[in-house]
């Protein structure tokens, strides 16, 4: 059984101007009222009448970041990913880190530079 996606993030220089452009584009309430203006996106109310769908977050990167789009997959342990997806021809681009208390996430690039993250929470 593979691990699964369970977030995803756009991520740019203007985090409340894309916020409001996909919550417009896609009907997403997006609440960013926190000390990161990071806009979480709920799963809830988020899917499609089988259920399916995924919550994620858009918001700014640090000053200077042009930003990125991705996808995180829940996973054990956030150092081992990282060490095999570096053991298979990825680069580590960050991590592993604890963002938050039990949230540990990592990011990589793939061997053609997409950037993907890795997660484990304290409920995994």
């Amino acid at each position: 059984m593979g691990q699964p996606v369970v977030h995803f993030e756009v991520v740019g220089r203007d985090g409340a101007k894309l916020q409001s452009y996909y919550s417009e584009l896609f009907g997403w309430q997006i609440d960013a009222s926190n000390p990161m203006n990071y806009g979480i996106v709920q799963r809830e109310g988020n899917t499609n009448s089988e259920g399916v769908g995924i919550g994620g977050g858009v918001g700014p990167g640090p000053e200077g970041y042009d930003g990125h789009v991705t996808f995180y997959v829940e996973v054990p342990d956030v150092e081992a990913s990282l060490a095999k997806a570096e053991e298979l021809g990825g680069s580590r681009v960050m991590g592993p880190d604890e963002v938050m208390e039990g949230l540990v996430i990592g990011m990589f690039t793939d061997p053609e530079g997409h950037t993907i993250g890795v997660i484990r929470s304290g409920g995994s």
